[in-house]
């Protein structure tokens, strides 16, 4: 099961409501392409800030590894160990960059691939947009378990224990 971040893009200027084909989906843990073809992958997902980064610490430390030891082992090693780093916080320097750019985070969802991610969170927010507007400014949050929404609790209802009226 993966767990993913999801964020809703700033509003456009003809637009009144988020536009649900514009979510981004952010996958928590390792990238294997980010590993692979890290530039290339960060190119691929405009993070510009990023990549430059990535190509300063990369010939710092190339230069670097060239002046103190001229072993082309060690160069490869720390070539390698930089595709790790990359790879394992790929999910962060997307979520960075989403927030820089203004986009907001709704919520966490996990699921075994993303296509069940994407129903599984949907399937929340629609439900709790349709309470929102069946009880407007009611600000609760929907049961998880399904109870109907139709049965209100009582202030005479506390804990487990409900009373059948309230104690003089």
């Amino acid at each position: 099961m993966s767990i993913y971040a999801v964020y809703e893009p700033p509003l456009r200027a003809h637009e009144s409501a988020p536009n649900p084909e514009r979510f981004v989906f952010v996958r928590d843990g390792f990238s294997l392409w980010a590993f692979l073809l890290a530039p290339f992958w960060m190119l691929r997902h405009r993070l510009w800030l990023a990549f430059v980064a990535y190509v300063i610490v990369a010939l710092a430390l190339f230069v670097g590894v060239r002046f103190i030891a001229d072993s082309t082992a060690l160069s490869i090693v720390v070539s390698i160990l930089l595709a790790v780093l990359v790879g394992f916080e790929a999910g962060t320097l997307r979520r960075f960059t989403l927030s820089r750019r203004g986009w907001r985070n709704v919520g966490i969802v996990v699921g075994d691939d993303l296509e069940s991610a994407e129903r599984r969170f949907f399937d929340a927010w629609v439900y709790k947009t349709s309470v929102e507007k069946a009880h407007p400014g009611s600000g609760a949050s929907p049961p998880a378990w399904g109870a109907p929404l139709s049965r209100r609790t009582s202030p005479e209802v506390i804990g487990l224990f409900p009373q059948s009226r309230r104690p003089q």
